[in-house]
């Protein structure tokens, strides 16, 4: 077995054990990324391959005489480009940021450094992280792990793509309207939405009302998702609805067998008709979640329809979204220069967030409590809520955004750039976790993805279902 096929556990393990050496591990990515990423555009902002064997020199003397800096000692990881990393390009995707390197890491490079991984460069992501589709003028598109000509999702697409193809050990994300879970389901990995406030984002201009977009782990598997999330989360004083240090998520990897006796799966599909779903992907799930209640003879899979109003929902998301987004891209309209260094969908973001009234938020942020007490509610008679991870198979990579989903009823023109994701906005405008596994893959060989929905703060126990999903569903994938 080579090293780059070891899951990020059995890695860390050898790497303690002295099994293999770091400097093995940094050249084994080094030299797959080398093969592989001129093809999928994955990683972008690699560091110099000696720079960062150097590195991994100093992460073995370090294990020799000073010890462990802890699981992720010596491991490489690319960074998605939104995020801070010190000395090191952070574009977000942006010919305005081309040459912006950060002073400082942020909150959660900070972490993954403390607990020993080496920082190789960066993940690709779409301008500012908007849109589930991973291309940008600077670094330009990411393909899908396993298919070339086809979008790789996003915005954490770099980042999903770098995993299923083995050129990182696990990576982070962000999601915000399932940029997390959309890459990982369409590229055939495992990713998880965390609670709100279970990672803490920092360096934030707003800690109070940006809530809806959170940092969160991927992996080829749940064992590695967990021991990443262990890494990312934990309570900041800076952020006010940080979660608290609680003990809950310490040492979760060995304990993931603990799974309920009885799993109570309530599958949303299309929300009763309202969700234009592209043909085969609601077969496909179904499949999976059948698969899983016969293979565990413990879930119970229930359709349901939705006990909550989904374009009610869907206008009061806007609300919130193009306010939250406006503000975020507010600095770079100041310099009017930069307008045309703007994508066309970040612009109408930003113009969508002009003349919005305190009202309509209020009004918004009072909808979206009314749907978060009726989430409470299918918590009642389900352990976790089922969905598609998108409405659409990967598309042609060459296209901005789908246009029109074709059903099997016909065809829906979709409204804005975003609609066509429309059914990952549930968990997010909750606060809930999510995870996203692997469901199957259509005639042309392209995977789709699962949507668990967990209940609030249940972030263990929805990996423990996951767990039981893939050990008893998935072997041999």
């Amino acid at each position: 077995m080579q090293i780059i096929d070891l899951s990020a556990n059995e890695l860390s393990l050898a790497i303690h054990s002295k099994g293999i050496s770091c400097v093995e591990v940094m050249k084994a990515y080094l030299n797959r990324i080398q093969e592989v990423n001129p093809i999928h555009n994955a990683i972008v902002s690699l560091l110099q391959r000696e720079a960062l064997i150097d590195q991994a020199k100093d992460k073995d003397k370090q294990l020799g005489k000073e010890g462990s800096m802890g699981w992720m000692h010596g491991m490489p990881i690319a960074i998605k480009d939104l995020s801070l990393t010190q000395g090191i390009r952070t574009t977000m995707g942006s010919r305005i940021l081309k040459d912006y390197i950060p002073a400082n890491d942020s909150l959660m490079v900070e972490r993954i450094k403390k607990a020993g991984a080496v920082v190789i460069g960066k993940t690709n992501t779409p301008e500012f992280g908007l849109g589930s589709h991973t291309f940008n003028d600077l670094f330009g598109v990411t393909a899908n792990a396993f298919d070339p000509s086809k979008s790789a999702g996003g915005s954490s697409g770099g980042a999903a793509v770098a995993l299923a193809l083995k050129m990182l050990p696990v990576a982070d994300g962000s999601d915000f309207m399932g940029s997390l879970r959309n890459p990982a389901g369409w590229n055939n990995v495992f990713g998880l939405r965390p609670s709100s406030g279970r990672v803490p984002m920092y360096p934030s201009t707003d800690v109070f009302l940006s809530t809806l977009s959170t940092e969160g782990p991927m992996a080829r598997n749940v064992t590695d998702l967990a021991l990443l999330l262990e890494v990312q989360s934990g309570h900041d004083p800076r952020l006010p609805f940080a979660r608290p240090d609680s003990g809950e998520l310490q040492n979760l990897s060995a304990c993931l067998q603990a799974h309920p006796t009885v799993i109570r799966v309530g599958w949303l599909g299309n929300l009763n008709g309202y969700l234009p779903v592209e043909a085969g992907i609601l077969e496909v799930c179904e499949k999976a979640l059948n698969n899983f209640e016969t293979q565990t003879q413990i879930a119970r899979i229930e359709p349901i329809p939705p006990r909550f109003d989904p374009e009610r929902v869907w206008q009061a998301w806007l609300t919130w979204r193009s306010t939250l987004v406006g503000a975020r891209l507010d600095p770079y309209f100041i310099n009017p220069n930069n307008k045309a260094l703007i994508k066309p969908e970040a612009i109408w973001e930003f113009n969508q967030s002009q003349g919005l009234e305190v009202t309509a938020l209020m009004q918004a942020s009072i909808e979206r409590t009314t749907f978060y007490q009726t989430m409470l509610e299918h918590f009642k008679h389900h352990d976790v809520l089922a969905l598609p991870v998108s409405q659409t198979w990967p598309f042609d990579k060459t296209l901005r955004w789908p246009q029109e989903i074709i059903t099997p009823q016909g065809t829906v023109a979709m409204d804005t750039y975003h609609r066509w994701m429309e059914v990952v906005i549930y968990a997010t405008f909750a606060g809930l976790p999510c995870i996203s596994v692997p469901a199957g893959f259509n005639e042309a060989g392209v995977p789709m993805g699962l949507q668990l929905i967990g209940k609030p703060g249940a972030d263990k126990e929805l990996l423990q279902i996951a767990h039981l999903y893939e050990t008893t569903c998935l072997s041999g994938r």
